[in-house]
């Protein structure tokens, strides 16, 4: 299980305003924005939100360890990459994009795997994740170019390194409920013989 750092620092500002999102109703209907930061204030605001899982030709999947600097859940393992769509961005166009800013690549494939609510506090920061999460896997070819601001490690792992790698380290608060709403996809995606 090779781990790769990133190097730079976390320590970035947006000069560009507020982050907005998209807040949903219980059936992923738009009913209006919020901005990023107030959305997971506890007991948080429900919003869209996206996951990718992006496996490699031998079945692995790709995690990110969160840089230190992120203001939630810093510091944990999680999946390929996640985020928040802005109003009116398709899913898949956001799941695509952040693909890119933080990790510095274009999936080759890549398929919807439904969607997923859940409701996950970070004990660390106090914040909240009220989450309508659309879920995307599929298969990458290229190394991950992380953008260090974003994130800290990558690694590539077959399931018994995963489960190695949780027994040793903290993980995202929603790391095991949106892998478990992808998996059919995940095994079409990857063949019985991966082992999803």
């Amino acid at each position: 299980m090779p781990i790769t750092s990133a190097e730079g620092s976390a320590d970035s500002v947006s000069a560009a305003g507020p982050i907005m999102l998209e807040l949903v109703d219980e059936d992923g209907r738009t009913i209006g924005t919020a901005e990023k930061l107030s959305a997971h204030v506890a007991p948080g605001r429900l919003h869209r939100a996206f996951s990718v899982f992006l496996f490699d030709d031998r079945g692995r999947l790709l995690l990110q360890r969160r840089a230190l600097g992120k203001y939630h859940s810093p510091g944990v393992w999680s999946n390929t990459c996640c985020g928040h769509p802005y109003p009116d961005e398709p899913p898949f166009v956001a799941a695509a994009r952040r693909t890119g800013e933080e990790l510095g690549l274009a999936p080759a494939l890549m398929r919807e795997a439904g969607t997923v609510r859940y409701n996950h506090p970070d004990p660390a920061s106090g914040l909240v994740e009220q989450e309508y999460n659309h879920l995307f896997v599929g298969t990458v070819t290229a190394e991950p170019q992380p953008d260090p601001e974003e994130i800290g490690e990558t690694a590539f792992v077959t399931p018994a390194e995963l489960d190695a790698l949780m027994a040793e380290y903290p993980f995202s608060a929603w790391f095991m409920t949106v892998l478990d709403a992808a998996r059919p996809v995940v095994r079409e995606i990857t063949g019985d013989a991966a082992g999803w």
